[in-house]
């Protein structure tokens, strides 16, 4: 967790929120969104590794079951499988969003909304997204321009993301930000190389890729390391 950068504040509060949830007292859904390669779902996964390895005799106790996209529609099912179960459970969609002629939100939504069917007390929703209310844009226009009530179309689509109790937003880093995101891997994976070419490297790849993000952080790293014939111990979630 101390390789990513950048992302400070809402790393401690999904850390906060996940630990509040292990120990069985109340937590929220989180939604974690914003730019893409800024370290979302590795937050996630990051964050139920460290909890769980604070945990001490019941390591294992909190599992991690990623749920795909495609499969939204079969969560009430999955959540039938989980109640009652004697662990807890953070289930997680990598880049949540829905199209058009997609419905299978109904799914989702009626899971976050809880009650007898809902949500069981042992289970918590984590889904990433680069957009705040997980619908595009024009979608969202063009259900306001056509529905006899365009209020109430739109309502039911952003009422969506408002069942999720956490909101946390990632947003594009700065020059100083993804150079410490750079210097951090560096170090953790004992790359030599002087600082004044590894500035001048790494600004070099981001001003080629067009971004600046932890994943471009990342994806230099690799390429620094392979030229410099340095194995990485791990890589990031």
């Amino acid at each position: 967790m101390s390789l990513l950068c950048g992302i400070d504040s809402v790393r401690d509060l999904l850390r906060a929120n996940t630990e509040r949830f292990a120990r069985g007292l109340p937590a929220n859904n989180a939604l974690l969104w914003g730019a893409r390669g800024m370290g979302k779902s590795s937050l996630v996964k990051a964050v139920h590794a460290g909890v769980n390895a604070g945990l001490g005799d019941k390591a294992g106790s909190l599992k991690l079951i990623e749920i795909h996209r495609e499969d939204i529609e079969s969560l009430p099912e999955l959540m039938g499988m989980l109640r009652g179960a004697p662990c807890r459970f953070i289930v997680f969609c990598d880049d949540l969003s829905f199209d058009a002629a997609d419905t299978s939100y109904k799914s989702l939504k009626a899971v976050l909304e809880g009650g007898i069917e809902g949500r069981p007390e042992n289970v918590i929703l984590y889904a990433t997204s680069n957009r705040r209310h997980l619908l595009p844009r024009d979608m969202m226009e063009n259900e306001r321009s056509t529905a006899i009530n365009p209020g109430e179309a739109i309502e039911e689509k952003v009422s969506l993301s408002d069942r999720f109790g956490l909101w946390l937003g990632f947003h594009r880093c700065s020059q100083d930000e993804y150079l410490a995101m750079v210097q951090g891997y560096v170090a953790h994976h004992g790359i030599p190389i002087a600082p004044d070419a590894l500035r001048r490297e790494a600004l070099e790849w981001a001003t080629t890729r067009g971004s600046r993000s932890g994943r471009v952080a990342w994806q230099f790293v690799q390429d620094l390391a392979g030229r410099l014939g340095v194995r990485l111990t791990d890589t990031p979630a």
